[in-house]
């Protein structure tokens, strides 16, 4: 591949979701140095996309609008900074700018709750020590409740899940 900005051999390839869609530019390493890639406390691929990309390159620039305004209290960084380095300024920020996270965060991925997956199995093994440990705090109630009967019924019930266990 070539790079976007001259016709060297392109060695790094950058890719970022703008507006929800996906932009891949392709550098050689002297327009990667040039455009500050290589200083990862000051490149945003975004500025790159925004700054324009000369005529014929496949990563079309899109127009991002920004925003002014909002600001952190603590630390003075604003929305169109934290667009622009895609870094908090400070740890306050992370509650200042809490829904335009939640905003980016479902633009990248579906959702902004993460659910992973349970192994085949571990789930069953998961529920059946949930259960025993509920049991167990309830034949513990029911003992300093002098509740004998629901005890008995409740160690009866914890031997039969243990019992199961052990055979399987």
């Amino acid at each position: 591949m070539e790079c976007d900005f001259c016709d060297k051999k392109a060695t790094v390839f950058l890719t970022q979701l703008v507006d929800g869609q996906m932009k891949k530019v392709c550098l050689c390493e002297e327009c990667a140095a040039e455009k500050g890639v290589t200083d990862p406390t000051g490149f945003s691929l975004a500025d790159l996309l925004l700054s324009g990309l000369p005529e014929g390159s496949n990563a079309a620039p899109t127009a991002v609008a920004t925003t002014r305004g909002k600001a952190c209290p603590s630390c003075g960084f604003t929305l169109d900074d934290l667009k622009r380095v895609r870094r908090f300024g400070c740890s306050e920020c992370y509650t200042t700018f809490h829904d335009e996270v939640l905003s980016m965060l479902r633009g990248l991925h579906a959702g902004t709750g993460h659910s992973g997956k349970v192994p085949k199995g571990l789930m069953q093994d998961y529920e059946r020590t949930q259960r025993l440990e509920q049991l167990r705090s309830r034949l513990d109630q029911a003992i300093s409740a002098e509740n004998y009967e629901e005890a008995a019924g409740l160690r009866d019930e914890i031997r039969e899940i243990e019992v199961n266990v052990a055979s399987s």
